[in-house]
């Protein structure tokens, strides 16, 4: 009877599929990853987006584009609604080897410099392979000879003009004032002026000793600098000008100037181990949270009578001031330099002023005729205030984007502040003006979130009326787009794009009807070598109400029957997050890292993104540690539910600077889920990060003491605490050199787990700053050997790494 029941049983299992068993990855593929190096990326994929160059005197742009075939170069006539080639590059080449003797094809002319002289000529230079000897500071040094070209577009006649003195461009250092008859700048800690005259002598000649400048001030120090931005590190090459970041006034008369006493800054230093003939000590002022604020003073200077004074603009302790500059106009195309000029007449300027807090923010004018503040509009909120963009008409009504109501929105002010109507009132975000048409009564912006049934994140291009009314979308359609407008806000030229999807360019007048289609990327080279789209997803938060967007790498030869480990890469923000939307070859941390036998996700969270509501932006105020990991588990234990080739098992993360601070605190606070990490120049202990970014997002209280001062009080949760939870494999990175979040971040997290008596992993890499620059490779390698020996179980231990020497 027993045999008769097997058989039944057996018989019923003929033809019933048996349930499929997942085989986990056991072998890392190594050649997949070195097939997609970055320098291996840069030779099979190349433009991404038209960047338009506006001509001065008509509607026409001119780009350049590269593909497979080589560059191109078009000029477009949006009125005209034609694009056509700059050069004929057969052409070309051969005039180019019979002037210069180097031999030339179309694909590979060596252009340096192209550019508009003017509407009717483009300039460049070609270096060929001819000695030249050239005498520069007393000194012969051998170079090759540079030979320069004008190119007359409608003739196409090309003209050698390397015997013809080049005009020289004015030198960064010299700020030109309105009616160039100033040149400021700045020498030693002091502040200088001369002429024009002057100027030009010394662009033929630094150490002219016939140029005459004269001092203008006697106060500057180490500590309290007019010219150097690094104030109090090494001393400074007195004989050398620097950029004096000053701004004038239309008639040129005065400038304002801001002044900062950096004496109460504690200084940080960094050690450059491999500088020759020995280690060099790099010293810098760095002003941590909490910490009391450099004095920062307004100058007004007058140069009718060489005076100067501190303008009174004081609101708040340790206060930021920001001065509104005007606007660049289509007359400034191509000007020999474009003035830095104060938004405002001879005798009035706009600036805000931001508490230390950012609870309060001030859009005001300085009457300096009267040394009188007037306060045009106050924000005010009990988180931080991102300041915005502020534009001044030519009626004096003010626009101005503010999230007052919880949304960054678009306002209208009448001269005097007041608020004469919301421009836009939608849930939705506005990310940017790109300009105002106050003849057409138009506004031009770019925002996210405004079709409810997209992505959130996807930018778009807008317009609405300076009198009320509907906003238009300009460029509808599922993609997240990049627009550049050009000053007199006739056209747009837009790129449109997601992670599945290759950009595409086309031109748009400013009523959003599509002009012409100008370029799409060329990715046939990358499919070739097995290239694929990634996934986009949506998940909820781990409140299970707000919706969060994702994007799913999987290896190129991804098998749905294999059981793959997980990586997240990750970054908190709260100034961006760590997911693309847009389509871009920076493959290394994402879909590179698949390849080696992952599935990568890289998702937001509540707390992460600024394009969104203020709530999300806000989540993590007060908590910077701790708000963006809930989030990132539950959305990786949703994913893994319903995708059976995702092992919940086998569970990494990885993120750089903010993200190495985060993966870090990640495999400390679930280190049952997280069973390995990589974490990159984390801000580990943001006690010892820059005031900005620390107070900004994390929150810093003021305080009245008895004695009537205001104080600044500090307090966050630090990674090194909680040391003693690792359970998993934690490979810490950091550049030596890191003068933004400093080695000692990462150091002392190494210090708590070697007394919490931890086995983990750690790389330094000499003079790396807070990238890895000519490292990243490198470190690429040693992230791909560290995930794949504990997540896989198959790594590469030899000790050269063979992959770097077949880039």
């Amino acid at each position: 009877m027993k045999r008769l029941i097997l058989a039944f049983c057996a018989a019923c299992l003929i033809g019933i599929p048996a349930i499929a068993q997942q085989t986990p990855v056991t072998e890392a593929n190594y050649e997949m990853a070195e097939r997609f190096s970055p320098n291996k990326i840069n030779r099979m994929v190349f433009s991404q987006q038209v960047i338009p160059v506006w001509f001065k005197n008509s509607d026409k742009f001119w780009y350049s584009w590269k593909d497979p075939n080589g560059t191109n170069y078009y000029i477009v006539d949006p009125v005209a609604k034609t694009k056509k080639a700059v050069f004929d590059l057969d052409m070309l080449a051969m005039e180019l080897t019979e002037i210069i003797k180097d031999p030339y094809d179309a694909q590979h002319i060596p252009f340096q410099d192209l550019q508009l002289k003017d509407d009717n000529t483009f300039t460049f230079s070609i270096k060929s392979t001819i000695d030249e000897e050239k005498e520069k500071d007393g000194k012969k040094n051998v170079e090759k000879k540079i030979f320069r070209f004008e190119y007359d577009i409608e003739s196409r006649r090309l003209t050698d003009v390397t015997d013809v003195e080049p005009k020289k461009d004015f030198p960064y250092w010299a700020n030109i004032s309105p009616d160039s008859s100033y040149v400021l700048y700045a020498k030693g800690y002091d502040l200088y002026y001369t002429d024009m005259a002057n100027l030009r002598k010394l662009m033929e000649d630094e150490k002219d000793s016939t140029v005459v400048e004269h001092r203008l001030t006697f106060d500057g120090s180490r500590q309290v600098s007019y010219g150097a931005r690094n104030y109090g590190s090494d001393e400074l090459d007195t004989t050398k000008r620097l950029r004096a970041g000053a701004t004038w006034s239309p008639d040129s008369r005065h400038f304002l100037f801001q002044k900062s006493d950096m004496s109460n800054i504690d200084e940080l230093w960094v050690i450059n181990s491999t500088a020759s003939p020995r280690p060099k000590l790099e010293t810098y002022k760095y002003q941590m949270p909490g910490e009391p604020g450099p004095k920062t003073y307004l100058m007004l200077f007058d140069m009718q009578d060489k005076s100067s004074r501190v303008l009174d603009v004081s609101a708040f302790k340790d206060q930021s001031v920001g001065i509104y500059r005007k606007s660049r106009e289509q007359k400034d195309i191509y000007a020999d330099y474009v003035p830095s000029v104060w938004l405002g007449d001879n005798s009035k300027f706009y600036f805000s002023r931001s508490s230390r807090d950012l609870y309060r923010v001030d859009f005001c004018t300085y009457d300096i005729t009267n040394d009188s503040v007037q306060v045009l509009i106050e924000e005010r909120l009990n988180t931080y205030i991102d300041v915005a963009d502020f534009e001044v008409l030519k009626s004096g009504q003010i626009v101005v984007c503010s999230e007052r109501n919880g949304w960054a929105q678009l306002y209208l002010h009448d001269r005097d502040g007041k608020l004469i109507r919301p421009l836009t009132k939608k849930a939705f975000h506005v990310s940017r003006i790109m300009g105002v048409d106050e003849k057409a009564k138009m506004v031009y912006f770019t925002g996210t979130g405004f079709d409810k049934n997209e992505n959130p994140y996807y930018n778009h291009i807008f317009s609405v009326s300076l009198e009320g009314g509907s906003i238009k979308m300009l460029n509808p359609g599922n993609f997240d787009n990049r627009s550049y407008m050009p000053l007199d806000n006739k056209f747009f030229v837009n790129c449109a794009s997601r992670v599945d999807t290759a950009p595409a360019n086309a031109l748009y007048s400013s009523n959003g009807t599509k002009i012409m289609d100008l370029e799409t990327t060329d990715l046939s080279q990358l499919f070739a070598a097995g290239y694929k789209f990634p996934e986009i997803f949506k998940a909820k938060a781990a409140d299970g109400i707000t919706d969060l967007w994702g994007v799913i790498y999987k290896p190129f030869d991804f098998d749905s029957t294999k059981l793959y480990p997980i990586i997240e890469y990750v970054y908190p923000g709260p100034q961006v997050e760590s997911t693309n939307y847009f389509w871009n070859k920076g493959m290394n941390r994402i879909d590179r890292l698949a390849q080696l036998g992952f599935i990568v996700v890289t998702v937001g969270h509540r707390g992460g993104h600024p394009d969104r509501s203020k709530w999300y932006h806000n989540f993590g105020y007060g908590n910077m540690r701790d708000y963006p990991l809930a989030d990132h588990k539950h959305v990786i234990q949703q994913l893994a539910a319903n995708r059976k080739y995702m092992d919940i098992n086998k569970v990494g993360i990885h993120g750089h600077s903010g993200g190495g601070f985060m993966s870090t605190a990640a495999i400390l606070t679930y280190p049952d889920f997280y069973k390995v990490a990589v974490s990159c120049a984390g801000n580990h202990d943001n006690r010892i990060y820059n005031r900005w970014w620390s107070e900004t997002h994390h929150g810093v209280k003021e305080t009245v003491t008895e004695k009537g001062d205001t104080v600044f009080k500090y307090s966050i949760k630090y990674n090194q605490e909680l040391a003693k939870n690792l359970k998993g494999r934690l490979l810490l990175v950091h550049g030596d050199m890191d003068n933004n979040v400093h080695p000692a971040n990462t150091t002392r997290v190494v210090d708590a787990l070697i007394r919490a008596n931890k086995r983990f992993e750690m790389l330094y890499l000499p003079g790396q700053r807070h990238s890895f620059g000519d490292m990243d490779e490198y470190f690429f390698w040693k992230m791909a050997d560290f995930y794949s020996r504990y997540l896989i179980g198959d790594y590469e231990n030899c000790v050269d790494i063979r992959q770097m020497n077949n880039d």
